[in-house]
């Protein structure tokens, strides 16, 4: 019944048969304001299962938190299947760590490996200087054990990300769903600062805001911040009451832009988008479905409504800080003549507008279809040689060697996406599924913690749809989520120093699919790149 413990990185996933490793020393690095994140692992080989707690000892100006490392079935490896550059080979199908629970304490059955997460964050009285951080590992059965991490805290302070907002599609219609709301009553309105402070606190700026239901992944359930009445004379009213306190919530949550809902449906802004009388609690639809896009009703709502959005940006300050659609994923010939017509409407009603869309054809770049392209990474750096300024996203694809945040992705390869971004004059980075708890393209919820692929597998990707759990009252992380975000402060550390997209440190980086996966080379340049900030004071 011995209890066998030792601590990791934040980049290695224990599975539950990983086997115990000797109990050396942990050394980890920081900048004095960036958080630091660490495992505890356990095991024991024979005997009754018992509890195992852990316990953290934070060093002054730290607050210590402490979690479990939750699996979750995963049925099959993601495709394509790339040796060596996959993790759980030989182990999935089966269990991947990946979701945090509030958890200090485990039920450790033999034969069974299972991870505490734990995550230091500095506050305003945190100094430079090597620290010891005290770990106790106390089993029901046998003597605790103490594991001492040394954390090196650098004499830097980093800035805060600018001029790189990063946004991931936030499904208030999952929320409204998986904790039974009814749209907006007060539950919705007190579950939702956790969810804005989680996208904060993981460096995540901007929130999607459904002034209208998003016209993306199937038809939703109704999530219409703004209250839309038709009068007897035909005009539109519209009640943007809903729309301001969710946008005064996030901004006190500490996001700062918005992404507006596509003003046309996705796939080729072939129809106007679902626009719902009041807030669509009776799903009682201004027009038909299947309106097109460019039809008069239509333009004559936006000739309404237009100017209102204007007058309420303007109002708020929120006009340089907010990002409009057109349509997702417009591509092709089959698309283009719709999505250029639907632009015209934009640019005609209102020439204020700037757009941005997720657009991989380069073609579309290349006539300036849109203002912001945002390409997939297959073909992102194609928009960087030809000199078109973008953002860049990725979406249930590219795989194989491209970067991603999978459940078989590799955790330091994870870690690699501030890197990419940074590397290349990218304006910003967009992805579709922060919290998608839905059967692909439909209404119908999955269990998160049992489906994490929207039962669409192989065409999505176990691990793309969502990047946090629903919780009681909130989000639970997910491992995945905690290293991309420690790769957005890594982003934010190379900007502070002023480091070259062409600087030798980031000459390895060669493309999104040739670049360092290894935590050796993580380390090493974070080392070189805090040194570099000591020596130029």
């Amino acid at each position: 019944m011995t209890i066998r413990s030792w601590t990791t990185s934040s980049l290695m996933r224990h599975f539950p048969s990983t086997p115990a490793r000797p109990a050396r020393g942990l050394q980890l690095e920081a900048a004095l304001d960036e958080r630091v994140s660490f495992q505890v692992a356990v095991r024991q080989e024979d005997g009754d299962p018992q509890h195992v707690g852990v316990q953290v000892e934070a060093p002054h100006g730290y607050q210590a938190r402490v979690r479990r490392v939750g699996y979750v079935p995963v049925r099959h490896h993601n495709t394509p299947v790339v040796p060596g550059d996959t993790d759980g080979e030989g182990l999935i199908p089966g269990y991947v760590p990946d979701v945090l629970y509030e958890e200090d304490r485990v039920l450790l059955p033999a034969g069974e490996t299972h991870a505490f997460w734990i995550t230091l964050t500095p506050d305003s009285t945190a100094t430079s200087g090597l620290r010891t951080v005290p770990v106790l590992v106390t089993p029901d059965n046998g003597r605790a054990r103490r594991h001492d991490v040394g954390l090196q805290v650098h004499d830097t302070r980093v800035q805060s990300r600018r001029g790189f907002p990063v946004t991931q599609w936030f499904y208030n219609d999952a929320l409204l769903d998986y904790y039974q709301c009814t749209a907006f009553d007060e539950r919705y309105w007190s579950i939702l600062p956790a969810y804005f402070r989680n996208m904060a606190a993981h460096g995540q700026d901007t929130v999607y805001t459904p002034v209208f239901t998003p016209p993306l992944d199937g038809v939703k359930r109704p999530s219409q911040l703004l209250r839309v009445q038709r009068t007897e004379d035909g005009r539109y009213c519209f009640d943007w009451t809903d729309v301001e306190r969710y946008v005064k919530l996030a901004q006190d949550c500490g996001l700062t832009h918005f992404e507006w809902t596509h003003f046309f449906t996705q796939w080729g802004a072939r129809d106007a988008i679902r626009v719902y009388r009041d807030q669509g609690a009776d799903e009682h639809l201004l027009w038909a479905p299947d309106t097109a896009a460019t039809s008069a009703i239509y333009r004559e709502f936006m000739g309404r409504f237009l100017p209102e959005l204007h007058r309420f940006l303007t109002r708020n300050s929120l006009l340089e800080r907010s990002f409009f659609h057109v349509s997702d994923e417009p591509h092709g010939d089959e698309h283009r003549s719709n999505y250029t017509a639907a632009r015209a409407v934009l640019r005609e009603l209102a020439p204020w507008m700037r757009t941005m869309d997720a657009l991989t054809d380069i073609d579309y770049g290349r006539q300036q279809l849109t203002d912001m392209p945002i390409p997939s990474i297959r073909t992102a750096l194609d928009f960087v040689a030809e000199g078109i300024p973008s953002w860049c996203y990725y979406c249930c694809n590219p795989r194989g060697r491209f970067v991603q945040r999978l459940l078989d992705t590799p955790l330091p390869k994870i870690r690699m996406n501030g890197w990419l971004f940074y590397r290349w004059p990218f304006k910003g980075f967009l992805h579709w599924g922060y919290n998608y708890w839905y059967r692909s393209q439909t209404r119908e919820m999955i269990d998160p913690f049992a489906e994490q692929d929207g039962l669409k597998w192989p065409g999505w990707a176990y691990g793309d749809p969502f990047m946090v759990y629903p919780g009681p009252e909130g989000p639970l992380d997910s491992v995945r989520w905690e290293v991309f975000a420690d790769s957005l402060q890594d982003y934010a550390l190379l900007q502070t120093l002023q480091v070259a997209g062409d600087d030798n440190i980031l000459s390895p980086l060669k493309s999104f699919e040739d670049f360092p996966r290894t935590e050796a080379w993580i380390r090493k340049t974070r080392s070189a790149l805090l040194a570099r900030a000591a020596a130029s004071g």
